[in-house]
């Protein structure tokens, strides 16, 4: 059936400049693979068998993931719809004909994949897709962790901080919140592998997780020295070459001269490949905005983050497919 035009739209489709954020949504209309994640989805949500009749899923998947790029929450999500013509097109939603899913229904909706782990389920169908395309490759390993802040305040119901959140210094400064630990594809960038954790636990003790199994070259920071000497890793009882910086001191302390020039320009070398891993990082903290925790609890933020970090995933894809 074919729809009337509204002014609204119409008005919005005249207009001469297209912005930056109709730009990335129309790019990832075109590189997510839909079909596949409402396939992961479809047997999880209601038929309207009983009761009012659901909304589309493939609209609340569309309205779901507009909420993880903006870094909105239920009620502001629903005001942006409200808002932007340009939201509503990604969402195929159009004013004249049916309103806005409202917070509750947004609500219940990621209760939905929480309740079934889908947004593992999520995360894995876009990289089963990227690995079809010939971007996910397995040679090489880089792993990483970045911390993740969580409110320290205790102006709440419970009048304590969340109790899965830790405290945990790095430098100079103490931080409070959790760690987000990948491991990525050396090569073309895209994160494998996603374990969530306190933010106190050490980069070193989830090294052997991060690890697909057919890696043969891992990379990994100076926080993650010795870690080939771990029973974990000596239990996997397979030959890897392991690409670990040298602390600084340990390089400091080298006398000047040929030998230390020479372990200099290994180490540039070792870390202009290392760097790869922060470019997931620097998609869901910058591009996605998630710099702080929205939910308390590791469970509900490390779906989030499954999530995130497969739509960065789309997002890294796109750009490797258009180096090429």
């Amino acid at each position: 059936m074919t729809h009337q035009t509204s002014f609204a739209q119409a008005e919005f489709a005249a207009k001469k400049k297209t912005t930056r954020r109709e730009k990335f949504l129309a790019r990832m209309e075109e590189l997510i693979p839909w079909a596949k994640l409402l396939a992961v989805l479809e047997p999880h949500y209601p038929k309207g068998e009983r009761g009012r009749r659901p909304i589309g899923l493939e609209r609340m998947l569309r309205v779901y993931f507009l909420q993880q790029w903006y870094a909105l929450a239920d009620e502001a999500l629903e005001d942006a719809l409200y808002d932007s013509q340009a939201l509503r097109g990604f969402a195929r939603l159009d004013l004249a004909e049916e309103g806005v899913p409202d917070a509750t229904t947004l609500l219940n909706f990621r209760h939905l994949l929480e309740a079934h782990d889908l947004c593992k389920g999520l995360f894995a169908a876009i990289n089963a897709d990227l690995a079809t395309r010939g971007l996910l490759l397995r040679a090489g390993t880089l792993v990483d962790a970045t911390l993740i802040a969580a409110p320290p305040s205790t102006k709440n119901a419970q009048k304590e901080r969340d109790p899965e959140m830790h405290q945990t210094k790095k430098g100079n400064q103490w931080y409070f919140g959790m760690k987000a630990h990948i491991g990525a594809d050396r090569d073309s960038k895209l994160v494998h592998t996603v374990i969530v954790t306190a933010a106190n636990v050490a980069d070193i003790t989830k090294t052997a997780q991060l690890l697909h199994g057919a890696e043969t070259q891992v990379h990994a920071d100076a926080g993650y020295a010795g870690v080939e000497q771990r029973a974990e890793i000596v239990a996997l009882e397979r030959k890897i070459d392991w690409q670990i910086a040298r602390k600084r001191g340990q390089i400091k302390a080298l006398a000047e001269g040929a030998e230390k020039e020479a372990c200099k320009a290994v180490e540039k070398a070792k870390a202009s490949v290392r760097a790869c891993v922060e470019h997931p990082f620097h998609i869901v903290k910058n591009l996605f905005r998630h710099r702080k925790v929205r939910y308390r609890g590791l469970a509900k933020n490390g779906h989030q983050l499954y999530v995130l970090f497969g739509l960065a995933n789309v997002v890294i894809g796109a750009r490797v497919r258009a180096a090429v």
